[in-house]
């Protein structure tokens, strides 16, 4: 695994951080860089068992009492308020959120694809982010307390694959609402950005292709590899420093060159 955070720890110590999506890939790999920067980690996903996985890795290297968990369907309005209310009630706070959670839905043809699964795709990517933004902005608002949240876009926020179009549209979406947030939130001394993937190796990406159907990934990506979940979840733990301070609304592509047009 690949980590570019070496030597520098507590740059978030005692910060109370909420992951959703935290049981795998980029959602796992950024809770343990935000443990490790010292911060205290909510771990939010839709199953149990990835999530417990996470939290024994995380207190096992930092300590018991570092971690939450809270099942939570970012779907379900009700859902998001408790897991808001479990934070404050557990730690009397919310510092930082990273909203994770989401689905690549159906890739398929406009004309094939089904209402439903379009539909499945907005609720969740978009629908389900904004609720976790709004109920966030509640908390950090109450408590007075400055705040970071970042979003996991997309490079097909910005570019295109066939098939794509529902999810790149959940994306696009979610590229453009953080600007009016960034805008309304700023004088609550509240943060909002997004990172945007590239071809990240996933467990999400791997249901997709394997090694050998991996090979046109990487051939187009000029730094010839696949991006790793540490190479997103240094961006985000670094978008949640004091460092990145003047940073707001803004979209960061995360793809090594990949959606760079040009020739290869």
């Amino acid at each position: 695994m690949i980590s570019h955070i070496q030597n520098v720890a507590g740059r978030l110590e005692g910060k109370v951080a909420l992951v959703t999506g935290a049981g795998t890939g980029i959602g796992k790999a950024t809770a343990l860089s935000l443990a490790k920067e010292g911060a205290h980690i909510v771990l939010a996903g839709r199953t149990l068992a990835p999530l417990q996985q996470v939290s024994d890795e995380i207190e096992s290297s930092y300590g018991v009492g570092k971690t939450l968990i809270v099942p939570t369907d970012i779907r379900d309005s009700k859902q998001i308020q408790e897991l808001i209310n479990r934070i404050i009630q557990t730690f009397g706070r919310l510092d930082i959120a990273f909203n994770n959670a989401g689905i690549e839905g159906s890739f398929a043809p406009a004309h094939l694809m089904d209402e439903e699964d379009f539909d499945k795709t907005i609720l969740t990517n978009l629908r389900g982010t904004w609720l976790a933004i709004k109920y966030q902005i509640t908390a950090m608002m109450e408590n007075k307390t400055p705040g970071v949240i970042i979003n996991t876009s997309s490079w097909l926020a910005v570019g295109a694959s066939s098939g794509s179009s529902a999810y790149s549209a959940s994306k696009g979406a979610l590229d453009s609402m953080i600007r009016a947030l960034a805008l309304e939130i700023a004088p609550f001394q509240i943060r909002i950005n997004n990172v945007n993937p590239g071809i990240i190796d996933t467990p999400m990406f791997r249901r997709f292709v394997d090694d050998e159907t991996a090979k046109p990934y990487i051939a187009y990506t000029p730094q010839q590899r696949l991006g790793q979940p540490a190479d997103v979840a240094s961006t985000v733990t670094w978008l949640c420093t004091n460092e990145a301070s003047f940073i707001t609304g803004q979209s960061i592509l995360i793809d090594g060159g990949f959606s760079i047009a040009g020739l290869r």
